[in-house]
């Protein structure tokens, strides 16, 4: 069976970028508070969220990362942060190292437990063609058997498209299989658009508005047993 799986909130969880913004500055020689790189991060994510889905190769994620750091510049520097004393490729690097992926503790042993019981996993994520570097940084990109993000699918969760992609990457029938994911919004409504049993891995416990008969799971630990 093909189990297809979320990255950001279910495999992956980003580390707060404030602070490491606020240090990854003070490195390079430019002053700025928790207060002003939260605001800053803030409009940053916000714009990379609109338009990550243009990063379909390293040439688009360059021009999108430019496009970011000057989002990031604007917003420092309307802050009264002095971002104009480095070069965009230093403020690049330090937007880059302050975006800190980990895998979330029971992820590992999940995946290790559905391939062993033989199911084909892959990664299905609304995220850039960076959705590759992060599951190699996290050691997850050697537990599944492919990804696929949003930005080279063409097309992004709810829509079914994108898990129709995740099939034809490891030649999986076109009917059955489950995907897991944390919203409700794009991966419960997309794994039912897509003929697939929907689980939302909800950790901080079941929300309102879960669909009838929809599984919910507090740990990827009990993803193993729901896929038997």
């Amino acid at each position: 069976m093909i189990v297809t799986l979320d990255a950001l909130g279910t495999l992956v969880r980003l580390q707060d970028p404030a602070p490491l913004l606020a240090a990854e500055l003070a490195a390079r020689g430019v002053r700025a508070s928790e207060r002003q790189t939260k605001e800053a991060m803030a409009q940053e994510i916000a714009y990379y969220r609109a338009h990550h889905d243009m990063a379909r190769d390293e040439a688009s994620l360059a021009l999108l990362r430019e496009r970011c750091t000057a989002v990031l510049r604007d917003v420092l520097a309307a802050a009264g942060v002095d971002a104009g004393a480095l070069t965009a490729p230093e403020l690049l690097d330090a937007l880059l190292a302050s975006l800190r992926f980990s895998a979330y503790p029971d992820a590992p042993d999940a995946l290790r437990d559905l391939r062993s019981a033989g199911h084909r996993l892959v990664v299905v994520s609304n995220w850039d063609v960076s959705l590759h570097e992060a599951l190699r940084t996290t050691g997850l990109a050697a537990l599944v058997d492919g990804a696929i993000s949003s930005a080279e699918a063409g097309a992004a969760k709810p829509d079914a498209r994108i898990f129709q992609r995740a099939r034809e990457l490891v030649g999986a029938p076109s009917l059955g299989g489950l995907h897991a994911g944390d919203s409700l919004e794009h991966d419960v409504a997309g794994a039912l658009a897509a003929g697939l049993r929907p689980v939302l891995v909800a950790r901080g416990g079941r929300p309102d508005g879960v669909p009838a008969g929809v599984a919910a799971v507090a740990s990827l630990a009990e993803l193993p047993m729901l896929a038997a």
